[in-house]
């Protein structure tokens, strides 16, 4: 993390940046920058040091990843959100699938834009965001909108956003215990969360949860057994 300027910034909008790619943090920076209404205050590359700073800077806005060391975007958004109910946040992430966009709302995200957009749909969502409204990128808009008329919710819409962290978790080969040291719960806990995630899912094993993760995107061929 590096805490930038926290002096007033004269009606900007201050900016918090939460991403585990220094070059991608750089990027975006400069692009926001380059607007006379934002300002970029702090920033951090995990979600627990974006919890952190966020309580020190208390900024406007946040524009979050959501795959990260350690905890993800989703349950950084749930513990800011629970320390400051009125905190915008704004993911921007890779993750094109609308799960993902799906659980980000669900733990407190006023927005979601993935970075296959080009950069002008970033910024119309942070006005967006500003101006109390949720944003959607085009492309998450677009596939809620087929599920909706579709009738096919995603079945990974069904857990919470603490129950999605862990399928994250378990998904890059965490085992319990790694999960409970990372989420500082007991592993009992842990144990049993997987268990229920299972149940909601309808699944019986680590390989039908796998398989289960490929056909909703949540994760893609490529991840595994990296």
């Amino acid at each position: 993390m590096a805490a930038l300027d926290l002096a007033d910034a004269g009606g900007r909008t201050r900016v918090m940046l939460v991403d585990d790619h220094a070059i991608v943090r750089e990027g975006y920076r400069s692009l926001l920058q380059k607007q006379d209404r934002l300002q970029v205050v702090a920033e951090a590359d995990n979600g627990a040091d974006a919890y952190r700073v966020y309580k020190e800077a208390r900024p406007d806005l946040v524009i979050m990843d959501l795959s990260m060391p350690g905890i993800g975007g989703v349950e950084a958004i749930k513990r800011i959100r629970q320390w400051d109910k009125s905190a915008r946040i704004l993911v921007f992430t890779m993750h094109q699938s609308a799960a993902y966009a799906v659980q980000a709302i669900k733990a407190g995200a006023c927005g979601f834009v993935t970075k296959s957009n080009p950069p002008d749909a970033l910024l119309r969502a942070i006005a967006e965001v500003m101006a109390g409204r949720i944003a959607l990128s085009p492309d998450i808009d677009h596939e809620l909108a087929i599920n909706r008329l579709a009738d096919e919710p995603s079945a990974v819409d069904a857990l919470s956003p603490r129950e999605f962290e862990i399928l994250r978790m378990l998904l890059a080969e965490k085992s319990v215990d790694e999960i409970a040291n990372t989420l500082h719960i007991s592993a009992k806990t842990a144990a049993n969360t997987r268990y229920q995630i299972r149940a909601k899912l309808g699944v019986a094993s680590d390989i039908e949860l796998v398989r289960l993760a490929l056909r909703q995107r949540i994760i893609a061929a490529e991840d595994i057994g990296g």
